[in-house]
């Protein structure tokens, strides 16, 4: 298998960012032959011909044009170095001492069999410690597996549950109603007085309409979300949102 197989463009190999060519990367690694040293140098030399070879000769043969050769052998590195750094490839244990040899880590060897590895890899687009606290471990979990719809809810549920405490509001108080009430311009009890009142305004449609887009229609029906970027930066949002009530609350308890 070839890379040009996957990625017979050379255009779109140079647009691609590192962690996207990494990963479209796998599974020629996955399957690169065990007499053959898995190593940058020889990965250029596979993929781009060997730049020193007789032009009749079978290793020097290239699907891409040589006149890109440093182009794309930059691309090239600075993917294998993203594979590297995300644990993808990591030193082979049959030689001693400092050398270069790479072999496919367990979870690299997942990824190269799966259909889609870009949105497999997709959990780790979130640290989880860069979560709020409120929805560092449920929500984290939710989304590592998969239950991106379900994650995205509870993430707007921890923000709806966060709100009403800090605001002092009841149980009666519930999604936009809530929002709007917690972060009226004039009296919420969230509202930041010291900001221009179109800001107030911005802030309360900003709470109003998250809720209403994911969090109240995932409490009505299913709602498909498969998209694990989507849910991340959905999830994002809450995070987002939970800092600001948190903000709010720090601000009041002061004198």
């Amino acid at each position: 298998m070839h890379l040009a197989d996957h990625i017979p463009d050379v255009e779109v190999l140079l647009a691609l960012e590192p962690d996207e060519l990494g990963l479209r990367m796998l599974p020629v690694l996955a399957r690169w032959k065990r007499h053959e040293q898995l190593e940058l140098g020889t990965f250029f030399n596979i993929t781009l011909g060997h730049p020193q070879a007789p032009a009749n000769s079978s290793v020097a043969h290239s699907r891409y044009p040589q006149v890109r050769r440093n182009e794309i052998e930059q691309a090239l590195g600075e993917a294998w170095a993203w594979l590297e750094g995300a644990a993808l490839l990591i030193p082979s244990r049959e030689y001693i001492g400092a050398h270069t040899i790479r072999v496919l880590s367990r979870r690299a060897q997942q990824l190269a069999k799966e259909h889609n590895p870009r949105q497999a890899f997709g959990e780790r687009r979130i640290p989880k410690d860069a979560l709020n606290e409120n929805i560092r471990e449920d929500v984290w979990a939710l989304y590592h597996r998969g239950k991106y719809d379900t994650a995205v809810f509870e993430a707007m549920k921890a923000v709806e549950v966060a709100v009403r405490a800090a605001a002092g509001l009841t149980s009666k108080d519930i999604g936009t109603g809530l929002m709007r009430k917690a972060f009226e311009p004039d009296t919420g009890p969230l509202t930041d007085m010291n900001t221009e009142k179109a800001e107030r305004e911005a802030r309360s449609h900003l709470f109003t309409g998250a809720i209403g887009s994911y969090k109240n229609p995932h409490s009505h029906r299913y709602v498909a979300l498969d998209d694990p970027d989507e849910a991340a930066e959905i999830i994002m949002l809450a995070n987002h949102m939970l800092r600001i009530v948190d903000a709010r609350v720090e601000a009041k308890s002061k004198p």
